[in-house]
């Protein structure tokens, strides 16, 4: 098995799951990422699958719109990205990305797979969902935060550095020492652990 594959297998069926569940109300909900609905949240998913396409001169596949339904549209871009990880071939196809020359599998690990489960919980804050982050994804995601040169850590956190519009991280939030693993990292990359729609 492919633990680049299988990882990404996982979080992706937990965000599906998460989107399943939004009643139709609720769409329309604000989200801990500031201006961003639960919607939104949903849509930059599947935008992001998209841009994990480019680089390999790919696009996804016809599929209905987030705003028409969200989750024809996320299950489409998942089936995309799982089929390139889950051709050796293609998973090892070496890219350009923003982090240097990587190959299709590592970057879409470091990117949009590392993104499912952060933005599952901003999802799931959204919606009233159980906002529990897999322990293993908490401790992947808290030891890349670790890993990060101070630069690039300071790139995440500016306001259009890779792209207009783009914010990666927020500003650091402050918890307490007793503070949760999960709540710890949230707070590192901008999020407020106690945040309530």
């Amino acid at each position: 098995m492919n633990e680049i594959a299988e990882r990404y297998r996982r979080r992706a069926a937990a965000f599906e799951d998460k989107i399943a569940a939004v009643r139709p109300e609720q769409w329309a909900d604000p989200s801990p990422c500031a201006r961003w609905t639960a919607r939104d949240v949903v849509r930059h998913i599947v935008d992001m699958h998209d841009v994990m396409l480019r680089p390999l001169g790919l696009a996804l596949s016809p599929a209905p719109s987030v705003d028409d339904d969200p989750l024809a549209a996320f299950r489409a871009a998942r089936a995309d990205v799982q089929a390139i990880l889950d051709d050796p071939a293609r998973a090892g196809q070496q890219c350009d990305t923003p982090a240097g020359r990587v190959t299709a599998e590592r970057n879409i690990d470091q990117v949009i797979s590392d993104d499912l489960p952060l933005h599952g919980w901003d999802l799931a804050r959204a919606t009233s969902q159980d906002d529990t982050i897999h322990p293993e994804d908490v401790e992947r995601g808290w030891a890349a935060m670790g890993a990060l040169p101070p630069g690039l850590l300071e790139k995440f956190r500016t306001p259009g550095a890779f792209a207009p519009g783009v914010e990666v991280f927020g500003p650091e939030v402050k918890v307490g020492a007793d503070a949760s693993p999960q709540d710890r990292l949230l707070a590192f990359i901008g999020r407020d652990p106690g945040w309530k729609a």
